[in-house]
């Protein structure tokens, strides 16, 4: 989760949104400062750079995709490596994965107490509300606060928490894994100066319960008895093979395999001899885009990733750049294109599916459908698919050197006595210049 995160997050510094938070971040100057990712000389007070780089993470939609529904690393990693770099005894590697673990475990067991939760969210954006509970509870636990400083911080996260979900498919999503950071972070350190909050805020309704209709907190195991189990030890995470919304990953997949039905049939594939496309997805609005107009919205289009897929016969990070997001061809097999909601097809991480069925003028008709993509926690990615995916992201920035150590670095985080290593690795840009970097940002925007 750790290497992914940094893969995505280093890719993310290519995007627009992340250079314009990072503009407006270098007006901010503090005593402490924290490494930009994939900046070899930027840096930032602790609070911005966990802000910046949450938002480089989330920039794609290329993050991990947790059930319940959150993206959970996103709202932690940044926050905890901007303030590791800036305290004065530095943290062990051992360290900064048990605040790591920790912040991914408060985020599920939140998620739990509410049966809502656990569905594709129709109000807010889940990181957003779990998510800087889930950085609050890491930075805590690697300040060392005390148990009534952690009830503090969790308290002052939740007055921070919330995001609507109607600035979901535009640059102000990414904002909400940066702000969750961020806000995560302030709170851990407001709460160590000794600012309070109501610690109960987890167990009333008028706390924690405002953002779950159905919010119902139970106490957990103490981790110290053998009833305690780690989430993570039951329920594993999504990892991104494209950069979009998860129940994309449905689609594309059932796109492909009906592709190759069609292209079995008639031995080559045209996608002009197409007639009619029919979707059967889950009832989702923000995942509901016929005909997107930026990047943002085509990585939350069921219909603009079912006809990339159909039309290529692949996506991949450059299927959302905006030359082909406008083609021509890829437009009138959108206009193509139907949706439909079955009831049996609920908006559930653990339970949708989604199925293809490709008409022709012909009269020729190939139906798919999937049920667990490749990459899912039913059918998780290999070890070597997940480095593989690190390593293309990564050197889109970082120079060989930088991608080797962060992967030997991380590969044995728990033996490494320093942290250190990682902000260096991090900084070891490749050949291409920033400015360079920046401005091919700002082209594609």
């Amino acid at each position: 989760m750790m290497l992914d995160t940094l893969g995505v997050g280093l890719l993310g510094t290519r995007t627009a949104v992340f250079n314009k938070a990072l503009k407006y971040s270098q007006s901010f100057s503090a005593d402490q400062r924290s490494s930009v990712w994939g900046r070899s000389n930027v840096t930032l007070p602790p609070h911005f750079a966990a802000f910046v780089n949450g938002i480089a993470v989330h920039s794609m939609d290329f993050d991990d995709t947790w059930h319940p529904a959150t993206h959970p690393s996103g709202a932690v990693l940044p926050a905890l490596l901007a303030l590791a770099e800036t305290m004065p005894s530095r943290p062990t590697g051992l360290d900064l994965l048990l605040a790591f673990n920790v912040g991914i475990e408060v985020q599920g067991r939140l998620m739990r107490f509410s049966r809502e939760a656990y569905n594709i969210p129709e109000r807010f954006h889940p990181p957003s509300v779990v998510g800087v509970m889930g950085s609050a509870a890491a930075s805590a636990k690697l300040l060392g606060l005390s148990p009534a400083q952690c009830r503090h911080a969790l308290a002052i996260a939740a007055s921070s928490a919330g995001a609507p979900l109607a600035n979901a498919a535009t640059q102000t999503k990414p904002l909400h894994i940066g702000n969750a950071a961020r806000r995560g972070l302030e709170a851990a350190q407001l709460a160590q100066i000794g600012l309070e909050g109501n610690q109960a805020v987890l167990d009333m309704c008028s706390g924690f319960g405002v953002y779950y209709k159905d919010y119902s907190p139970s106490a957990m195991a103490h981790s110290s008895s053998s009833a305690f189990k780690w989430i993570l030890e039951e329920q594993d995470v999504a990892f991104k093979r494209i950069p979009a919304h998860l129940a994309m990953h449905w689609v594309v997949d059932a796109s492909l395999a009906a592709r190759r039905k069609l292209q079995s049939k008639e031995g080559s594939f045209d996608v002009s001899r197409i007639s009619r496309v029919t979707l059967h997805v889950p009832p989702s609005k923000y995942i509901n885009c016929p005909f997107p107009a930026s990047e943002h919205q085509a990585r939350h289009s069921f219909q603009f990733n079912a006809g990339s897929a159909l039309l290529d016969d692949k996506v991949t990070v450059a299927s959302y750049h905006p030359a082909q997001i406008n083609r021509s061809a890829l437009k009138e097999l959108l206009s193509k294109v139907e949706v439909r909601t079955p009831e049996d097809n609920r908006p559930n991480f653990d339970h949708m599916y989604c199925e293809v069925e490709i008409e022709t003028a012909q009269g020729l008709s190939c139906t798919a459908r999937c049920n667990t993509f490749y990459g899912h926690w039913r059918k998780p990615l290999s070890q070597e698919d997940l480095l593989d995916k690190f390593q293309m992201n990564a050197s889109s920035v970082l120079c060989t050197e930088g991608v080797e150590g962060l992967m030997h670095v991380v590969g044995n985080i728990e033996k490494i006595t320093d942290c250190s290593a990682l902000y260096s690795f991090l900084r070891h840009t490749s050949s291409c210049s920033e400015e360079e970097l920046c401005d091919y940002a700002i082209r594609t925007s």
